[in-house]
């Protein structure tokens, strides 16, 4: 297991310039925002390999643009948008094998209390996205984010019932903080097809910052990652306004090699 970080922490910096400030912090393995669509043509990824590589450096993940529209272009009840945009998708699956990354990560359905959409379908629909993610060689890891249908602990508990082996999941502690949910529930939901990690902290009134700057009970985590065999990335996941100066990344990314050390 490996400590990585995203470059959403240095949003809305330009995607390859907030990877060198990183690989410069020290950082070797990243989930990379891909902000537009022309982040995600050939030219653009090519030159990101081409970074990575020369640098030693790996990219784990990648996390969509389009992930606050998933509710339109995957989870509506209008079917030919949903054929289509898996065909969009498709696109990020392939820039996710060009890279050498294992991961796309998916939001999924918002203010799904007034969806047309029922659970069985959206978890069909999920089930279809996965399969051709996979003929890329490419996970799609469902991750759990406030607002949206994937916040609920049971919900991820029947999704992950039903599909078995043939699903993925991304925990992210703030998400899940932010939702009202307890983080060690979700993780538990999640068992062992928990395959990738959002790493953050949080107090009684803060809901998102760096690893190490607040109330989060990590040796409990990590004791249930060990149950379930854990093998991925910790990918310290935070918001610009969470820091002050770039250092203080690095200093986080030192604290969670710690917590690895005793993994």
């Amino acid at each position: 297991m490996q400590t990585g970080i995203s470059t959403a922490c240095l949003y809305p910096e330009k995607l390859e310039n907030s990877l060198e400030k990183l690989i410069s912090l020290g950082f070797r393995t990243f989930e990379v925002f891909l902000n537009t669509w022309s982040e995600f043509q050939p030219p653009y990824i090519e030159k990101l390999k081409e970074t990575t590589e020369k640098r030693g450096c790996r990219i784990c993940s990648i996390h969509p643009y389009t992930s606050g529209y998933e509710s339109c272009l995957l989870f509506s009840n209008y079917e030919r948008r949903f054929l289509d945009s898996v065909g969009f998708y498709e696109e990020y699956f392939r820039a996710a094998r060009d890279l050498g990354a294992s991961f796309v990560v998916l939001h999924g359905q918002r203010d799904y209390q007034n969806s047309s959409i029922p659970e069985e379908e959206y978890i069909d629909r999920y089930a279809y996205l996965y399969s051709r993610a996979k003929t890329f060689g490419i996970l799609l890891a469902q991750e759990n984010v406030n607002r949206f249908r994937s916040e609920d602990p049971a919900f991820i508990r029947r999704m992950r019932s039903r599909l078995q082996d043939e699903c993925a999941f991304v925990l992210d502690i703030k998400q899940a903080v932010r939702a009202g949910k307890d983080p060690f529930d979700m993780c538990a939901a999640m068992g062992e097809r928990l395959l990738h990690i959002h790493i953050n902290d949080h107090t009684a009134t803060e809901d998102c910052l760096l690893p190490g700057r607040g109330d989060m009970d990590y040796p409990r985590l990590f004791k249930m990652l060990r149950g379930f065999d854990y093998k991925g990335e910790c990918i310290i996941e935070v918001y610009r306004k969470n820091f002050s100066v770039d250092s203080e990344l690095k200093e986080s990314g030192v604290f969670v090699d710690n917590l690895l050390v005793n993994f």
